[in-house]
């Protein structure tokens, strides 16, 4: 455990929980270029992003089981390295079929890098000073959606599609030289990879089913990813809701700057309440914020004419400040319990919330018909499964005979 007044590498948590997001955003704004380049279709293009979110997906159930038998410097090198190669086959790509190997190999290596900057807070940092880590790491990633896109446009005007992926390459060879001269408390991991040895796969599952057996990690993880399905469902329909608005691409464009502001303002707000009061006096007036705005957007869409983003946008700011305060809380908390675990905890924590995610956006494109009916309604559906959530933590927290680290 390291000492609380060490310092704490901000700089390398807050990259490696940004790269996966910059894989997918920084290459957005040159999709009809290198559509154009490769001679592909749309369709082909569109199957980038697909691809590459599904092996984020998948890939972070496999970084707990190696990290337990490799020890987690190895593992996040390798992963780093391997994100890396799949960077340089991207830029280097002469056909879409070459783009999709590189796009699959960039995600297989970047979801390592989400499960362990996570994993390595919770083994090293008691439990208040990583709360206060992970409301601080957290926020950052909003800037990615926001950022990320102008650099890669500003790259491929001047210099080329292909540059996008080139700083990619630079970006995960920092990381690794940074990784390498890491402290990971070598005594301390052996002792973990000595009492986790598992039989794959039958033990990893056994160990999965583990985690999901303790309610404070589901209802945790329930509510982080309807949460971030409700901001995914925004995402997906709010475009097309502001096009048949007659908004331009740069009106929506800039939609998502409130947004992300509110979001990095929750998250600093988080910050600075974690300094006076207890994580379980926090939440559960966050959740309220949380189902207030995503009901009130539904109430909007279906009572009032849309022929302006603006009432739809202002709820969605409150929720989207909400989300903000609320990731550090929960994610920290489902992870808290399974120090000896963490990083099978996170990968399996990180891998429902895309499937959440994924499940909530496809929702909404195969309603897209019925407009901001179908998104906020989608959205408000997930205001009910936080409320699930709560309720299996306040049973879990109510059957203890204990008093927890964490209280709720």
């Amino acid at each position: 455990m390291k000492n609380k007044n060490s310092a704490i590498p901000y700089i390398w948590l807050a990259g490696l929980s940004m790269l996966g997001f910059m894989a997918t955003d920084m290459y957005l704004p040159a999709f009809e270029v290198i559509r154009q380049e490769l001679e592909t279709s749309e369709q082909m293009i569109g199957w980038t992003l697909t691809l590459f979110l599904l092996g984020m997906a998948g890939g972070q159930l496999l970084y707990g089981p190696l990290i337990n038998k490799f020890g987690m410097k190895k593992t996040l090198c390798s992963g780093l390295v391997v994100f890396s190669i799949g960077s340089a086959i991207c830029g280097l790509s002469s056909s879409v079929e070459v783009l999709l190997t590189g796009r699959f190999l960039q995600a297989l290596g970047a979801c390592g890098a989400t499960v362990i900057w996570q994993s390595y807070v919770i083994d090293n940092y008691e439990a208040r000073t990583s709360q206060r880590i992970f409301a601080s790491i957290m926020p950052l990633v909003a800037l990615s959606p926001a950022l990320a896109p102008l650099l890669g446009a500003a790259l491929e005007r001047h210099f080329g599609w292909q540059t996008i992926f080139y700083t990619l390459i630079l970006i995960g060879i920092a990381l690794i030289a940074r990784s390498s001269v890491m402290d990971f408390s070598p005594k301390y991991e052996k002792l973990k990879l000595d009492s986790q040895a598992v039989n794959f796969p039958l033990g990893i599952i056994k160990q999965y089913r583990e985690i999901l057996a303790s309610k404070i990690f589901t209802g945790n993880m329930i509510i982080y990813a309807s949460c971030s399905a409700a901001f995914f469902a925004w995402l997906t329909g709010s475009p097309f809701i502001m096009h048949n608005m007659g908004y331009s691409g740069a009106d929506i464009g800039l939609s998502y700057v409130p947004q992300t502001i509110a979001f990095i303002i929750g998250g600093y707000g988080c910050r600075v309440l974690l300094n006076r009061h207890a994580p379980g006096k926090i939440l559960p007036w966050l959740l309220k914020l949380f189902i207030f705005s995503v009901f009130t957007l539904f109430l909007i869409a279906i009572r009032i004419e849309q022929t302006s983003i603006i009432p739809l946008l202002i709820p969605m700011c409150f929720m989207a400040a909400a989300n903000g305060a609320i990731y550090p809380l929960v994610a920290n908390s489902a992870l808290a319990e399974f120090k000896s675990n963490s990083a099978s905890a996170s990968g399996l924590m990180n891998f429902l919330q895309m499937m959440f995610c994924v499940i909530s956006s496809g929702l909404v494109s195969v309603s897209s018909g019925y407009g901001s009916v179908a998104m906020t309604g989608v959205m408000a559906a997930q205001g009910l499964l936080v409320l699930m959530g709560y309720v299996l933590i306040i049973t879990e927290r109510r059957s203890q005979t204990v008093i927890p680290a964490i209280e709720y």
